[in-house]
């Protein structure tokens, strides 16, 4: 079978999925709308840059060639040399690794490979959700690999490309992770899984991309315990922490539920394009294993929902507590100025008499009475003992 795109002898070699084309696939698979697409630049880092400035290599991370038995024979710095090798090395297979590669690099393998204008625009522009289509006899696969960072206890998300053909597989990232240098260390260790073709290294990403959720799903979990006993210490900023958490829960599990679909269509697939029972066993085996993260990420959803309840009932409750507390010191404060108030108005009758008869006045008809003195005593003592007796009564003293 010969692509149109080239005069390259591919093997032909069944494909995983069973996916309805989206739109009808055209005759060429380049050119369309690159012009119009943009690049995701949200992560820039040292060693795209240092890639960037030696010439030839661009975005490309690795690219080697295998021949029928899974044996890598070469390896390449440069797409033409890459496709150049392809054409005359029948039965061979490619796999290029990309990182954030620009709209001419991907031209290049648009028109090499016959790739769907749609597939390259999101390649390029990223930010798409995890999902699965199938372009004739290329599938287009964007994956959500996640990582922990313990050092700032948050979770890192990168977005993964992957194109699958006859006798091909380019994979474009945007981020981090995952490790695919690891993923292909692996396979080359092991030849035999290579020379299944495309579909293996499809199988060994994916199976990557899971297995890298089981310390996110640990560190999650940690998290969670934390705030629980952040939680009901009574920390006043763990509402914050318990959003930022619920953000990332939902992040996350927006990564792993479509996944889930991928994985379902490449099962439903695997019989129709005769996809062996080994490597059926191998997608089973990934999807259970996605099937367990999904549940734990739902259940650290419904223990968020919960904790965020507990908190709110625990902040009313302290609130309520506080404003009992208020509320007594302000009875108590208004006991004590009652007993001031009185104390005051019965030290005011005494100092009222003596103020009257203190005053300097030449016609004042007690003063010159014999009992006036005795009698002012008198009536500051009685008119004081009449408040204390009133404010007694009263409960104020």
């Amino acid at each position: 079978m010969a692509l149109t795109s080239s005069t390259r002898t591919v093997r032909t070699r069944p494909l995983l999925g069973a996916l309805r084309p989206r739109r009808a696939t055209p005759a060429s698979g380049a050119g369309g709308r690159l012009g119009s697409a943009r690049r995701d630049t949200d992560r820039p880092d040292a060693d795209r840059l240092d890639r960037r400035d030696l010439p030839g290599r661009s975005s490309i991370v690795e690219a080697a060639l295998y021949d029928a038995d899974g044996r890598r024979v070469a390896s390449f710095t440069r797409l033409a040399e890459v496709f150049r090798e392809l054409r005359s090395r029948p039965g061979g297979m490619a796999w290029i690794g990309l990182e954030r590669p620009d709209e001419t690099e991907l031209a290049q393998l648009a028109r090499e490979f016959d790739l769907h204008p749609l597939a390259v625009e999101d390649a390029i522009v990223a930010h798409q959700r995890p999902k699965i289509e199938r372009y004739g006899e290329t599938l287009f696969v964007v994956l959500h690999a996640a990582r922990y960072v313990d050092a700032t206890e948050e979770v890192e998300f990168s977005e993964l490309h992957v194109f699958v053909g006859p006798d091909f597989v380019v994979t474009v990232r945007h981020g981090a992770c995952p490790d695919l240098a690891a993923v292909r260390t692996h396979l080359e260790a092991h030849p035999g899984m290579l020379a299944r073709g495309p579909e293996s290294v499809l199988y060994a990403i994916v199976d990557r991309v899971v297995d890298d959720y089981a310390p996110v799903v640990a560190g999650l979990d940690a998290d969670i315990d934390e705030i629980e006993s952040e939680v009901f210490g009574g920390d006043a900023a763990v509402s914050r922490r318990i959003y930022e958490l619920s953000r990332e829960v939902v992040e996350f599990q927006r990564a792993v539920r479509p996944l889930q679909r991928v994985c379902g269509s490449l099962a439903k697939g695997a019989e129709r394009y005769g996809v062996t029972e080994e490597m059926q066993a191998y997608l089973r085996d990934v999807a259970d294993h996605l099937t367990e993260v999904a549940d734990r990420v739902e259940s650290f959803r419904a223990a968020l929902r919960d904790i965020l309840t507990v908190n709110a009932t625990l902040v009313a409750q302290r609130q309520n507590e506080e404003m009992t507390h208020l509320t007594e010191v302000s009875i108590r404060q208004g006991e004590e100025v009652k007993k001031i108030s009185g104390w005051a108005a019965i030290l005011f009758a005494p100092t009222l008499v003596g103020t009257i008869y203190g005053m300097n006045f030449d016609i004042m008809p007690e003063t010159h009475w014999s009992w006036g003195y005795p009698a002012a005593l008198v009536a500051m003592l009685g008119v004081s003992v009449a408040l204390f007796a009133v404010f007694r009564w009263k409960r104020w003293i």
